[in-house]
């Protein structure tokens, strides 16, 4: 493997983690708009819901293109 493909499979990993990170702030801010405004809670989990599922699919992809870079020559 040489140095610029691990540094390439390196950016995919750290797109994963900015992924959770992404995650935990839209969680964060759900749970804020949750306890202003108690009735739009199942308007909000939908939302939320979506959102984490796009942001973690972004991660899946990163993660399968670092396996990919790595693994193949």
């Amino acid at each position: 493997m040489t140095g610029i493909t691990a540094l390439a499979a390196s950016f995919c990993v750290l797109t994963g983690a900015a992924a959770g990170i992404g995650i935990s702030v839209a969680t964060s801010k759900a749970v804020q708009a949750v306890a202003r405004q108690p009735e739009a809670g199942d308007k909000i989990r939908n939302i939320i819901v979506l959102g984490a599922a796009l942001a973690e699919a972004t991660a899946v992809y990163a993660f399968i293109i670092a396996l990919l870079m790595v693994l193949v020559k």
